[in-house]
């Protein structure tokens, strides 16, 4: 006998309450990742003195916290929290500004090396590089923070329907 949409919808609901989000929760350990990348191309160049300032320095420090709050971000999501999912999201803007801070700087900086290869401090085919580990890491989290809006979103009506049917008595047995 075939099930009909809604009792399928309805499984699939009531299994939330059961499994843990892992979807959300490793698309943005992949962004996390993705800004690993990001991180090593940017800080494994050589060129000279550039990367040896302050700028840098909170860069660094933006870079570890970032990875803290995103790993936490996935294990909210993993458990349907809510806030969690909005910071993932919130991560994931912060990722495509980080495009105008350091890649494009460095773009347009003079290569500090005498006889370097590249007349700038980042070339061309580096810039698009980082550039594509950042937009990898923003979508990442961006898609992950929706989907964890949407099951959290999800399980807590189907939690309060549940509820609800138990106040008034009409539970299934």
């Amino acid at each position: 006998m075939a099930m009909n949409k809604k009792t399928e919808r309805e499984i699939r609901r009531d299994r939330l309450r059961f499994t843990k989000n892992k979807l959300s929760s490793n698309m943005i350990l992949l962004a996390i990742a993705a800004n690993a990348l990001y991180f090593v191309s940017i800080y494994g160049s050589d060129v000279g003195n550039y990367y040896y300032k302050i700028f840098i320095g909170g860069s660094i420090i933006y870079n570890l916290v970032f990875m803290l709050a995103a790993f936490l971000s996935s294990e909210g999501v993993k458990n349907y929290k809510l806030s969690y999912a909005c910071l993932s999201v919130l991560l994931g803007v912060l990722q495509v500004a980080r495009i105008f801070g350091i890649p494009i700087r460095a773009l347009r900086a003079k290569n500090p090396v005498a006889g370097a290869k590249c007349a700038t401090v980042m070339s061309g085919g580096q810039f698009r590089y980082v550039t594509i580990c950042l937009c990898v890491s923003a979508a990442l989290l961006a898609f992950a923070g929706v989907m964890g809006v949407i099951r959290s979103s999800e399980l807590k009506k189907h939690i309060a329907k549940l509820e609800n049917n138990e106040r008034e008595g009409t539970g299934d047995e």
